[in-house]
């Protein structure tokens, strides 16, 4: 009881803090709701959606004339212009006028129908990774397109069945299945792992914070002597406040996006609330670390934000780490937000079972208890530490 007390006392010194100090609001509701909305907001299409293009079309004959408008009526481009020459082209995409550009030269048409295999150009720009992609493969398929015309046009003028052209235009049929996000949407894979990445950067630098300001304005004796000197007291009953305030944070965020947005999703609630705990419990441990580690207010604060934005491109999400070199695989294991991340995919989106992943899962409960190897140092710092701008 004792105890309990004593970490009851600490948690409602803590809220005093909290209330008293407008970063905390920020940093823990304000910014992170925002994250949350802005990036939903910003990816509620799923995918890009008319991405500019541009035409040269030399030939002008119904044939080119039928592509430009199946290109104009695909989801992903939109023909936002007609240029006499590939030149004047070249120069609008350099411009960033456009992504992409067909080019049809004279003859296509007659040559097609002649069968002497015309030749048709598409350039596209790989500045924007994803708009470039998405731009070539509507092109590509473009060409196809013409080409089976063509060839259905043939073949039904000697005579073959509607089968017969089916089964010459496509010997093989292809039966695509998309697990989980058969949308292929930008926001479900996207939101899911850079909105949780953000809101633990703000868990470990506000964790670091609430130290370095403790011993800044040398309040670190104070809030050990409500603990009788017990370290273990102190930090569970400093951080119990941000524990509970974050975790409502995240259970908003993963109720608006499974509850309000409808992201598909194959694990059970259990498996959500699971995670939610060991991101929330693990970022604050490692800020704790990170404090312990170096205790300075700005190289705490300087390392935990370096190696939470780090494990945004060291998690997986945008390049998987299979397909890096061998030492940035071994160092994704470091990364909070790389465990994060696998236990989401396997066990939220996919609803496989935990064991499958047990190690990550190990590897979150091991962040969490990472302060148990610094937690001596964080109390002679308060006590004996002097704070140095």
């Amino acid at each position: 009881m004792k105890y309990i007390r004593q970490i009851l006392d600490i948690a409602l010194r803590e809220l005093g803090i909290i209330f008293g100090n407008r970063i905390y609001g920020f940093c823990m509701v304000a910014f992170p709701l925002l994250t949350v909305f802005f990036f939903t907001s910003f990816l509620r299409d799923g995918v890009a959606q008319d991405l500019p293009i541009g035409v040269v079309d030399e030939d002008n004959s119904a044939m080119s004339r039928g592509l430009v408008r199946t290109l104009d009526a695909m989801q992903s481009s939109r023909v936002v212009a007609r240029f006499a020459s590939p030149t004047e082209a070249r120069c609008a995409m350099q411009e960033n006028k456009i992504y992409a550009y067909l080019y049809i030269p004279e003859g296509t048409g007659a040559k097609l129908l002649a069968g002497r295999q015309p030749k048709i150009s598409y350039y596209y720009t790989m500045t924007c990774l994803s708009a470039g992609s998405m731009a070539s493969t509507d092109l590509k398929t473009i060409g196809m397109l013409g080409s089976a015309a063509v060839g259905q046009a043939m073949l039904s003028a000697k005579g073959a069945s509607k089968e017969q052209i089916q089964a010459a235009m496509q010997p093989v049929r292809i039966d695509v299945h998309k697990l989980v996000n058969p949308e292929s949407s930008y926001n479900v894979y996207l939101t899911t792992a850079l909105v949780p990445g953000i809101m633990m950067l703000f868990m470990a630098l506000l964790s670091a914070y609430t130290l370095g300001m403790e011993m800044k304005f040398d309040t670190g004796r104070e809030w050990l002597k409500r603990a009788d000197n017990n370290i273990f007291v102190a930090i569970v009953g400093k951080y119990l406040i941000h524990a509970i305030v974050f975790l409502l944070v995240v259970f908003i965020f993963q109720y608006y996006i499974y509850g309000v947005l409808e992201f598909p999703h194959e694990g059970s609630t259990w498996s959500i609330v699971r995670l939610c705990l060991l991101q929330v419990l693990a970022s604050l441990g490692f800020g704790i670390f990170s404090f312990g580690l170096m205790p300075s207010l700005r190289m705490s604060m300087s390392i935990s934000s370096l190696w939470s934005v780090l494990g945004i491109s060291m998690c997986g999400s945008s390049f998987p780490v299979p397909a890096m070199d061998p030492p940035l695989q071994a160092l994704s294991w470091l990364f909070p937000l790389r465990h994060y991340f696998m236990l989401f995919q396997s066990t939220v989106f996919n609803g496989y079972p935990v064991i499958d992943v047990w190690f990550h899962l190990v590897a979150l409960v091991a962040f969490t208890l990472l302060p148990w190897f610094v937690i001596r140092k964080v109390k002679n710092a308060m006590l004996n530490y002097v704070y140095i701008p």
